[in-house]
């Protein structure tokens, strides 16, 4: 088990420089077997999760090189087999394989995929896709066999804006037979990213970003070269820590609209933000007041964001509300911040938080990946010294984010019992 030893209360300065879009390079990654031939990818995140993506790749025996921040892809040699539980249980993404694999060649034998254990996750969404495209969809034992003798574009109403079915129908559809027409399509800046990497290598595919996205069919697809956008979410948690205890922190390598959603409730809580066309300057100041967020679908609050969030509400002035729409189960790390001085209760999918509380160290657990993030901030924002037990689940999604923290006057080392 990996745990990160924090010494919280100091001041942050300085400069973070945000990496590769997580939620977008685990859909590249997959998408770049759709050719025989090879696509390099920059920009990459240094993380937990894409090393798990690349085990799956060369058990498929498919070629990566990979060298400071950039990918090369070859899958000239890629071989069909059944990717067993001990690929798919790392990461939810695991099942973009299905989609490129059904793609490629009409058949795909794999586990129920894993990831974070934040609610219900079930993939009927993405099964739908694949069987209004002409697919037959065997499964036992949670092992889908999946077989296509010939993919059929079609029209697909998603029953909600899912990230990861849009992205497998992205996928999937390229190579199909006709026109494929989504409705209700996620509007993730992920999205776009993915659509913008399959037509350099020949998709045609138009409408990313919003509700309705079409897709001509291609009888085959080329490799291609393609730099993964910042990573929002990273660019996210740091804003956040930068109120809670930076001063003049410069987070750098972002897309302000990408955050904006974020930086307008924190310029409505009274943080003092300044924005820039590629960096965002944070100071923390003791006068912001409480605020109601709701999550919801790009461009509103992102789920991702809900749990870091916290812990700025839990400094600020009065009463504050938090509405998690997306899943059932993203309240875990509130014990561990009522632990530390936190007053959150919990009703349902609501959490009702008392401000102006002081946090002091303890030992708490990280339940999953922003759970950990969250109590991370916490920490950070913390008198004395915390223990964070299952820090693992923390490097899925930060690069290198000892030594970022470090470079800017945290106090923090990572070990491992």
């Amino acid at each position: 088990m990996k745990i990160l030893e924090i010494d919280g209360g100091k001041t942050l300065t300085g400069t973070v420089y945000i990496s590769g879009a997580k939620n977008s390079a685990v859909s590249l990654i997959p998408a770049a077997i759709l050719t025989s031939n090879k696509t390099t990818l920059t920009n990459i995140p240094n993380i937990t999760d894409i090393n798990a993506l690349c085990d799956i790749l060369r058990y498929l025996n498919v070629t990566v090189n990979e060298a400071s921040g950039s990918m090369v892809i070859d899958p000239s040699n890629l071989v069909n087999k059944e990717i067993p539980d001990e690929y798919s249980n790392k990461l939810r993404a695991s099942y973009y394989f299905m989609a490129s694999l059904l793609a490629r060649f009409g058949e795909v034998h794999m586990s129920f995929p894993g990831g974070c254990s934040i609610g219900s996750r079930p993939i009927d969404q993405t099964l739908k896709v694949f069987e209004k495209l002409g697919a037959l969809i065997e499964e036992k034992d949670c092992i889908f066999h999946i077989t296509a003798k010939e993919l059929i574009g079609n029209e697909i109403t998603l029953d909600m804006p899912s990230v990861g079915a849009t992205v497998n129908a992205l996928i999937v559809s390229v190579l199909a037979k006709g026109e494929t027409i989504i409705h209700n399509a996620a509007k993730e800046p992920e999205i776009v990213d993915l659509a913008n990497m399959l037509n350099k290598m020949g998709a045609k595919i138009t409408g990313a970003g919003y509700e309705t996205i079409k897709i001509v069919g291609v009888d085959k697809l080329d490799g291609c070269f393609h730099d993964v956008i910042p990573d929002r979410i990273e660019a996210g948690t740091y804003i956040i820590l930068g109120a809670l205890k930076g001063s003049y922190l410069n987070i750098q390598n972002i897309i302000p609209e990408h955050v904006k959603s974020l930086t307008d409730k924190m310029i409505d809580m009274g943080c003092d933000i300044v924005i820039n066309d590629d960096n965002i300057i944070v100071n923390a100041n003791d006068n912001i007041i409480g605020c109601d967020v709701k999550t919801s679908g790009y461009p509103g609050f992102p789920t991702d964001l809900q749990q870091p969030f916290v812990p700025l509400l839990v400094g600020a002035k009065g009463k504050s509300t938090v509405n998690e729409t997306i899943y059932e189960n993203r309240f875990m790390n509130i014990p561990y911040l009522n632990k530390m001085g936190a007053n959150i209760s919990i009703n349902g999918r609501e959490l009702t938080i008392l401000g102006s509380n002081h946090l002091h160290g303890e030992e708490v657990m990280a339940t999953d990946l922003r759970a950990g993030a969250s109590l991370l901030l916490a920490a950070l924002k913390a008198e004395g010294h915390t223990r964070i037990l299952n820090a693992q689940y923390i490097l899925r999604g930060y690069e290198d984010i000892v030594s970022k923290l470090t470079n800017i006057g945290a106090k923090i080392e990572l070990i491992e019992e």
